[in-house]
């Protein structure tokens, strides 16, 4: 159930509606707008008492029922979207749009460093790489592990780019949480609930990757197990869905990216790499995502795509990548945005 204060409604009066809320078995979670806040009360209401009655108290607009099973990220609980803070300077959502871009997984000093300073140059505003990667085959490369998590530390300093990286297991969370400025969960783990607890724990902003199979309700409804949890900063990943093609390695889902920007206020990212897995279709499905509403792209960056550990046919060379940045431009004007492009100075 949804409580809309009336507007104008005190800090102390919002402050009551939340004790009758946990009263009535309830947790509370208020939203404050820009005009009046909103208490979403989040419980089993087939077994605690109706929240009907709050609509009588006089800080009280009215009570509404919210259909959607994802209460904490629909637009009927707070019609306007959320920007996610990543880092100062850098917020995913709104009119911007930043490009997220770097190697599958980190593999050496020398590359990791390389295609940082390449990406920013080019115009992207973070920096991705996979120090752990969860693989199909146990006999894959499964990245460096605390090794990588250094050498990102290392690409961060010589870019001035705020760091994705993937969080594989809740061990990992101290290590990686003193890196990454974004945390992933990857489409392998978007429906492990406890690590999402786990990650939101953390208070970091979060990148939920869709599940391979997942349903568009499963995706969001991960991301209220976060919410609940209170934390809001989660940032959506389309990175394509296992269907019947081939031609393909995964479907990227471009209606999946509609209808999460409709249903939820989060901001969504589109991975065009993973969501083909081929280099020579990232171009036109970036702009695609951009026509429908992305707020940014996840675009895999190596070197050396032929030499990389992990996907080398998915991921661009800095040039290509370059181009890219160049080509999707006007498309990012077409629809509304601004495309990204802070000044960030090597600190080494």
């Amino acid at each position: 159930m949804i409580i809309v204060m009336r507007i104008g409604a005190s800090e102390e009066d919002i402050r009551g509606v939340e004790e009758r809320v946990r009263e009535l078995g309830y947790q509370p979670h208020t939203i404050q707008g820009e005009v009046r806040a909103v208490v979403a009360a989040v419980g089993d209401e087939s077994v605690n008492a109706s929240l009907e009655p709050l609509s009588h108290l006089p800080p009280v607009d009215h009570v509404m029922p919210v259909q959607k099973k994802y209460k904490l990220i629909s637009r009927e609980v707070h019609p306007e979207s959320a920007v996610v803070k990543v880092a100062e300077g850098v917020e995913i959502g709104g009119e911007t749009l930043h490009v997220v871009a770097g190697p599958c997984s980190v593999e050496n000093e020398e590359m990791v460093v390389q295609t940082a300073v390449a990406v920013r140059d080019a115009g992207a505003t973070l920096f991705r790489g996979g120090a752990y990667k969860p693989r199909t085959s146990p006999y894959s490369f499964q990245g460096l592990g605390r090794e990588g998590l250094r050498l990102l530390q290392i690409a961060k300093e010589a870019s001035g780019l705020p760091i994705i990286t993937e969080l594989v297991k809740e061990g990992d969370i101290d290590a990686v949480c003193e890196v990454a400025d974004v945390l992933q969960i990857g489409a392998r783990n978007a429906l492990n609930y406890a690590l999402l607890e786990a990650a939101a724990d953390t208070h970091k902003p979060i990148l939920l990757k869709r599940g391979i199979a997942s349903t568009i309700q499963e995706w969001l409804l991960a991301a209220e197990y976060i919410a609940k949890q209170g934390n809001s900063n989660v940032i959506l990943c389309e990175r394509g869905i296992r269907t019947f093609e081939t031609a393909t390695r995964n479907t990227l889902d471009l209606g999946a990216i509609g209808v999460a920007k409709l249903e939820s206020r989060l901001p969504v990212l589109a991975d065009p790499s993973h969501g083909a897995g081929r280099w020579d279709l990232i171009d036109p499905l970036s702009r695609a995502a951009i026509a429908v509403g992305a707020d940014g792209l996840l675009i895999e960056v190596h070197p050396e795509p032929e030499m990389a550990l992990s996907d080398g046919d998915q991921q661009l060379q800095p040039v290509d990548f370059a181009d890219l940045m160049k080509k999707i431009s006007p498309f990012v004007q077409a629809a509304g945005r601004v495309l990204s492009n802070p000044s960030a100075t090597p600190v080494a």
